[in-house]
């Protein structure tokens, strides 16, 4: 058995485990399984096992470790761009969240383009500006950068529900909130409605997806870093059987419009298995006759890698389907300001950052 097909079974027995004991210990096991199967980015080498910090409670006091899993600091590092990273919120019937809004310093000299980021499992806002290093791109090319945050009321882990039917169709759930922040910064900030678009990480990148598909008319470009595909789950079982690659027959439909397709994913991923990427780039292209190029590289010293870029009838680019060679489950060329990156190239911002702005050329 692979390595990450081990990983998942002992999560899939850790949740059967649960059945039949009391709700706490049942909501403990399920919320460690979302923890580290693919329902958010996985654990950093060196990182501490579940539960490790709480072998001094008692066994049977299941609610006293489910309280303390999650009432931990969470760290939000300060971007290091010299703009402003204002504060703000969104409420519309499906709730509210919050967000971080990162304006460059410099003056515009015309409509923004607006780059909309969605963090992993267990991050933040702040946390996941840090970590992509996505501000200090956007202050050279002048672009907003808005950075949704999840509440922990809507799930314990900071997962964005990307997994849930009910949070997977336009006007809905969290896609509503997260499309309706768009429009409000849009208006407010002046960017350009042509020029917007949406990238994230893990259960961000998931979502990502679902934006894109969701909302074709207003995300021009998506980007997934270790994601999935959409439709690849309803339900929390079903999520955890495509992190480990399976039963992805329900994602293989094609997207009704064609939205442009930027994916990463390492090639060592433990927790969300490569072969999503690939489900979701044919997903994105749907049935239109492509041609494609495969180049293989290496970022300086950094990871090699295997790029392959899908054009349409027409010579323009339409996805690309970076493969990063022995690379686990974080953002490559990431900044380790942040959580879940891997510093080894190539750079995952700055090539998504890249392919986004080419739409409008």
């Amino acid at each position: 058995m692979k390595p990450y097909e081990q990983f998942v079974e002992n999560i899939l027995g850790a949740v059967r485990s649960g059945q039949g004991k009391d709700p706490a210990a049942a909501t403990a096991l399920i919320q460690d399984a979302l923890r580290n199967a693919g329902l958010m980015p996985g654990a950093q080498p060196g990182a501490r096992a579940p539960f490790a910090d709480l072998n001094n409670i008692p066994s049977g006091d299941w609610r006293a470790r489910f309280d303390a899993r999650h009432t931990r600091p969470h760290k939000s590092p300060t971007p290091d761009a010299p703009g402003q990273f204002l504060a703000g919120s969104f409420s519309n019937g499906a709730g509210t969240r919050r967000y971080r809004l990162y304006v460059p310093a410099r003056a515009a000299s015309g409509p923004r383009p607006l780059v909309v980021m969605l963090h992993g499992c267990q991050q933040s806002a702040g946390d996941f500006a840090a970590g992509t290093a996505m501000n200090r791109l956007a202050e050279e090319h002048g672009c907003l950068v808005l950075y949704p945050d999840q509440e922990r009321g809507a799930n314990s882990s900071n997962c964005w529900n990307w997994f849930d039917a009910a949070h997977q169709q336009r006007e809905q759930g969290e896609p509503s909130l997260l499309a309706g922040m768009t429009r409000d910064v849009l208006r407010e900030h002046g960017a350009d409605p042509d020029r917007v678009y949406v990238a994230g990480l893990s259960a961000g990148g998931a979502m990502a997806a679902v934006m894109g598909a969701a909302y074709p008319d207003l995300y021009a470009a998506v980007g997934v870093h270790s994601g999935l595909p959409v439709g690849a789950a309803r339900d929390l079982m079903s999520g955890l059987n495509a992190m480990k690659g399976k039963h992805l027959g329900g994602a293989s439909r094609t997207l009704r419009r064609r939205v442009p397709l930027i994916v990463f994913h390492g090639d060592q991923d433990a927790v969300v298995h490569p072969s999503n990427g690939e489900v979701l780039i044919r997903q994105f292209l749907g049935d239109g006759t492509v041609r494609e190029i495969e180049e293989r590289g290496t970022a300086g010293a950094g990871r090699g890698h295997t790029r392959t870029t899908a054009l349409d009838d027409d010579g323009r680019v339409v996805a690309e389907h970076w493969i990063v060679h022995g690379a686990g489950h974080a953002w490559a060329g990431g900044d380790p300001a942040g959580s879940y990156t891997d510093a080894s190239g190539p750079n995952a911002s700055a090539e998504m950052l890249r392919f986004f702005l080419a739409q409008a050329d």
